[in-house]
């Protein structure tokens, strides 16, 4: 019997309990027999481990908010915000804080219980970092969980969000080491994972995935897969998105990603990491609400709303609570806040901006 035969049968006969159980160690050859799985069977068992770890029909719902569009360094090849590629993407300044935290609240009227901020740089500037944790701490007196990306980190800055009660921080590896080198070349793989390293060791929750549909090979998916599973802990949440392509981007004239590679990519995130959060997260947009909710089945079980995915069309709050009904679907719910202790919070930021200039450039 060949090995990925072998292998394949042993994934077969995993039992479900095993397989519900957080594990470390999965090899390429285990999670290449999972995407080998007929449909289904992929499909049956991401959904009994879903429910085995999670309220069976809650959506986590997120808003992004990108709080300084444009410019970056980085040459990352899917990517509009990129100085490098002609997108026709205006460059703006860093937001003001309380224009932020009024979008926050805003986002949570509309069922949002985790509100995350992007910021467009290779990392933070000193003269920046101040107004983002004003902006973590304002968003946080809401009653949201925060998250923010803002390229990579040292120990201090690493250690000074975590002071003011960062909930998460995003940071892709976006595709396996093998493949990275296609699509990055500013910024190397392991760099990345040492900022991962930095922002677990201060003690903040991680938020790391990848983009499919880039041009990579399934063993690409499943080397960024083994990749994230191989963390200790796992990724508290895991982003699955497909390539927005972009006029003026490297990728844009790519081959698609078939729709049910990318389900499948969802369904072994899910048995493979079966305590995190795994959001359907960009290229909803093009999606139709069938491939979604198979999406949902596979095991996702969080999402962003709102008229942007930083720079990139999103499914609007509405339709999106209009599918959840069709679909008897409920967002995850937080503890709640009144209004007045909302009125209360960015009225406090207004005060503070008051007395400090808050809206510059912040270019790199």
């Amino acid at each position: 019997m060949s090995l990925s035969m072998s292998t394949n049968t042993s994934v077969a006969n995993m039992s479900i309990n095993n397989m519900s159980a957080p594990r470390f160690d999965w090899t390429h050859a285990e999670i290449k027999a999972l995407f080998d799985l007929p449909f289904m069977d992929l499909m049956f068992r991401a959904q009994i481990v879903h429910r085995e770890n999670f309220a069976p029909n809650e959506v986590q719902v997120s808003t992004l908010l990108s709080i300084k569009t444009g410019a970056c360094p980085e040459d990352c090849k899917y990517c509009p915000q990129s100085g490098h590629y002609n997108t026709e993407l205006e460059k703006e300044k860093l937001m003001e804080v309380q224009k932020v935290l009024e979008e926050a609240a805003l986002a949570k009227e509309k069922g949002a219980s985790r509100f995350c901020m992007g910021a467009a740089w290779k990392h933070p500037s000193e003269k920046d970092f101040p107004y983002v944790l004003e902006m973590i701490k304002g968003v946080k007196s809401l009653g949201l969980e925060s998250c923010v990306t803002l390229g990579s980190l040292n120990d201090d800055q690493a250690k000074r969000l975590s002071e003011v009660g960062l909930d998460y921080y995003n940071h892709n590896l976006d595709t396996s080491a093998e493949f990275y080198d296609s699509i990055i070349t500013t910024r190397t793989y392991q760099d990345r994972l040492d900022t991962l390293s930095r922002v677990r060791d201060s003690g903040i929750k991680l938020c790391c995935g990848g983009i499919m549909g880039m041009g990579e090979e399934q063993k690409d998916r499943v080397g960024l897969l083994r990749q994230l599973s191989q963390m200790t802990p796992h990724p508290e949440s895991v982003p699955i998105n497909m390539l927005v392509k972009v006029e003026g981007t490297p990728l844009e004239n790519v081959d698609d990603l078939d729709t049910f590679e990318f389900i499948r990519t969802i369904a072994v995130a899910r048995i493979l990491m079966p305590k995190s959060h795994v959001r359907l997260s960009a290229g909803r947009q093009d999606m139709n609400e069938q491939t979604q909710a198979l999406c949902f089945m596979a095991g996702a079980n969080s999402i962003f709303y709102g008229e942007k995915l930083l720079t990139t069309g999103n499914p609007e709050a509405d339709k999106d609570m209009a599918l959840f009904a069709n679909l008897g679907i409920n967002p995850e719910k937080r503890e709640e806040h009144s209004d007045a202790a909302v009125a209360e919070a960015i009225a406090a930021q207004a005060v503070k901006q008051e007395e400090s200039k808050l809206f510059y450039e912040a270019s790199v």
